[in-house]
């Protein structure tokens, strides 16, 4: 698969099969598009070239309707939640049945309660999206996520900005809710060691492409240079620290000449 942003290759040869059933961690340094990926995954983008399947379904053959009814059979956990604020935590949870179906009041709140409860926050459903903790709007989050019952759930870096407890509570959902409803879960994330203590397997994205695929345990034992870097956190290998520039001395000089 490629996908290209103004003349920039962004993916160039993608090839990646997501196990059904797993819980799939996709890493890699940022700026190697992770975000993308998931974006091209539920076809908010198309891909410049190739192809992208999902349930077996090609997304560039697919029509508006089509799309949309496989994207009810996805869940998505976006970075920091993405709560309504003017909504209490019931009816965030509330808002895709209110949205997509035409469920009696009283199924509503059976599942909303239900979902609530499977993340630990049936009690807190009436308070407001605003007065909770980090931790608590993921949560809230992920009760969204899987209020339609989805196929596929995606997590779009999960962890960003919460302390090691919350991180704990919500790696213990990532596993729990995987293997009790039997998804197929799909984690962008920078956490290495955190995100290999829960995943089936792993994809290491790099230069546009999957610079290498396994278990965490055989990532953790790969010789890659590129590899070693990512999940050793080196400073020094493969991935740059810079933005590729020209000669630093010479464009200063360069510079004090036009001044």
């Amino acid at each position: 698969m490629k996908y290209a942003v103004g003349g920039r290759a962004v993916f160039s040869g993608l090839d990646m099969e997501i196990p059904r059933g797993k819980v799939t961690a996709v890493m890699g340094p940022s700026g190697t598009g992770k975000t993308t990926l998931l974006r091209l995954i539920t076809g908010q983008v198309a891909a410049s070239g190739g192809s992208i399947k999902v349930a077996g379904q090609d997304l560039s053959k697919l029509r508006r309707a089509q799309l949309y009814e496989l994207r009810r059979r996805m869940g998505m956990l976006f970075q920091n939640g993405a709560l309504l604020t003017d909504l209490s935590v019931f009816e965030n949870v509330a808002f895709p049945l209110r949205e997509h179906t035409d469920l009696p009041e009283r199924l509503i709140r059976q599942l909303v309660l239900t979902k609530l409860q499977a993340v630990g926050l049936r009690g807190a459903a009436f308070l407001n999206a605003n007065e909770l903790s980090g931790g608590m709007i993921r949560r809230v989050a992920l009760a969204r996520a899987i209020v339609m019952d989805p196929e596929i759930l995606i997590y779009d870096e999960p962890f960003v900005g919460l302390d090691p407890i919350s991180m704990g509570v919500i790696l213990r959902l990532i596993r729990r809710l995987n293997d009790v409803l039997g998804l197929t879960s799909i984690v962008v994330s920078h956490d290495v060691k955190e995100i290999s203590s829960v995943a089936d397997a792993v994809f290491l994205l790099s230069g546009g492409k999957v610079a290498a695929r396994g278990t965490p345990s055989e990532m953790k034992a790969n010789s890659s240079e590129t590899v070693r870097q990512f999940v050793g956190g080196l400073p020094d290998g493969p991935v740059h620290f810079h933005y590729p520039a020209p000669d630093y001395f010479g464009e200063l000089l360069a510079a004090g000449e036009n001044a």
